[in-house]
């Protein structure tokens, strides 16, 4: 397990450079090897303006270098002023020659999912640059609703897509731990993309599938709004993914959306309309 950044409770950030809009969020990361697993294969960063969980793959410690891998090359980007999507495509090229070096030769090979979200920067508001490449999810919670933003590259989304099983069925399918993409196994990566708003009283969950297979989403949306604060929802997140059963590697990473643009200049909450119970609900 590889961890890069610092939790942070209302930290103000630039929204990019020459730009008086900024962005007051809190955030909470935290990973637990599991019940069942002798090591924890999975890494986490959280240096602005860069968010990202990484579940690694593979024989022996193969999983645990490869997250290593993407998480230490994408803390490169970490305090930048502006991230592209072209950034991420470079350092996750540069991950997979890391991993092929560091790993060596392993019978499984070795790799690592990554998903997560950056700051980004192209369009006049704020917005989140959400990436994915696995089964590792980005979810949203905001105004009572749970939104999947991310969509699975794996066997059982691919059969859920073309009719062939149900939502249920993928539960249990025998191939449900089966991806289609992922970083490593000498093979490019190519992440998805998608822009999201980024907006005041908005909750962002970034988790690898240790969570989702102990966890369905009306349980995730049941702490997402009833926990007060980004470290008390990761918290509770997890210890509930370890007490259902604790299969696999669990992480979380939580974003809370306090304030953006002129509102920061008021230093009240207030000021947009919400209290602090908007934000836990």
């Amino acid at each position: 397990m590889t961890a890069r950044g610092e939790n942070a409770v209302r930290r103000r950030l630039r929204y990019r450079e020459n730009c008086e809009l900024e962005i007051e969020l809190s955030w909470f990361a935290l990973t637990d090897v599991g019940r069942r697993r002798e090591t924890n294969q999975d890494s986490y960063l959280t240096v602005p303006p860069v968010f990202a969980v990484a579940d690694g793959m593979g024989g022996h410690s193969a999983g645990e270098i490869a997250s290593a891998a993407v998480v230490r090359r994408l803390a490169e980007l970490g305090g930048s002023n502006s991230v592209s999507e072209g950034d991420i495509d470079g350092v996750l090229s540069d991950a997979v020659d890391d991993i092929e070096l560091d790993a060596g030769e392993t019978e499984l090979g070795a790799g690592t999912t990554v998903t997560g979200v950056i700051i980004g920067t192209d369009a006049e508001e704020p917005t989140w640059k959400v990436f994915n490449i696995g089964d590792s999810r980005v979810y949203q919670y905001f105004k009572g609703a749970l939104s999947q933003i991310t969509v699975d590259h794996s066997v059982v989304q691919h059969l859920i897509d073309t009719g062939a099983i149900t939502a249920e069925e993928a539960e249990v399918h025998p191939h449900a731990n089966v991806i289609t993409r992922a970083v490593g196994f000498n093979e490019a990566p190519v992440p998805d993309y998608t822009s999201l708003a980024l907006i005041p009283g908005q909750r962002i969950l970034i988790c690898s599938d240790g969570l989702t297979k102990e966890l369905t989403d009306i349980g995730i949306q049941h702490f997402l709004a009833t926990e007060r604060t980004a470290e008390q929802a990761a918290r509770k997140l997890v210890q509930q993914a370890l007490d259902n059963a604790g299969r696999d590697n669990v992480t979380v990473v939580v974003i809370d959306v306090h304030a953006v643009g002129d509102v920061i200049d008021t230093g009240s909450v207030e000021a947009a309309g919400l209290t602090a119970e908007d934000y836990a609900t």
